[in-house]
């Protein structure tokens, strides 16, 4: 089944123009007794809307940059703000509720459990925030129908094609009504097919819903789909 675009936009909120601004970002590791500089000066602003694709060879930071603009990680230096708010001003737990509640994660994998079915995988992230559980499968229910995947609600990943898979995580991430969905080489996994289906869905989501989206990949063919595209060369971020 294809997916219900309409049925798909009461899951998104966005009051903010800019949904994720990096100002000045560093980030450095340790490594024994040297310091291993890995971002330099990233200022990066998302607009409402915006898809952006971040491409740069292996090793040289892309999934520590979707990291902490995601808040799962904290800069060395800088500041990163989501929804206006300035992750440096709170503490784990405001973090932690922001995060659930502005963004969406997608992952080369998956990351469903195998145990639970679709429908409670994509469940799960409001029953964490507390959400009652009947309206927690009503809510996954119908983001995963509007994900072309009605018929598959009691399958477990299992059960599931790739593709299936992945589609149940992009329904995952938008299950919390985020205002921006962090993907990390969503398609690294999927057949050629697969990828395109899954590619056409998150960019139809950002068309029709205006979800933003911000894309690691290290493919450049799809990094030109996204329209943006931005590359991280010795830890500096530029333009094309």
């Amino acid at each position: 089944m294809p997916p219900d675009f309409n049925l798909l936009k009461r899951y998104v909120m966005n009051e903010y123009d800019a949904v994720i601004e990096c100002v000045s970002v560093e980030k450095c590791f340790k490594e024994g007794r040297l310091i291993v500089p890995v971002l330099k000066e990233i200022n990066l602003t998302l607009a409402r809307g915006e898809r952006v694709a971040v491409v740069g060879s292996s090793g040289a930071g892309k999934s520590t940059l979707l990291h902490i603009m995601g808040g799962l990680d904290i800069p060395t230096k800088g500041e990163v703000r989501i929804g206006g708010r300035s992750m440096s001003s709170l503490n784990e737990g405001e973090r932690s509720r922001l995060r659930n509640s502005e963004l969406g994660f997608i992952y080369q994998f998956h990351h469903l459990l195998p145990e639970f079915t679709a429908l409670e995988n994509v469940a799960m992230p409001l029953l964490i925030a507390g959400l009652e559980p009947t309206e927690a499968r009503h809510r996954a229910s119908d983001v995963l129908a509007a994900t072309g995947l009605s018929s598959r609600l009691s399958h477990k990943p299992g059960e599931l094609s790739g593709g299936e898979r992945q589609r149940a995580a992009v329904a995952r991430a938008l299950v919390t009504k985020p205002s921006c969905v962090l993907a990390d080489e969503p398609t690294g996994n999927l057949d050629r097919n697969s990828a395109s289906d899954v590619l056409d869905l998150m960019l139809n989501l950002n068309e029709d819903i205006g979800t933003s989206l911000v894309v690691v990949t290290h493919d450049e063919n799809l990094a030109h789909r996204l329209g943006r595209v931005v590359r991280l060369v010795d830890g500096a971020l530029r333009d094309g």
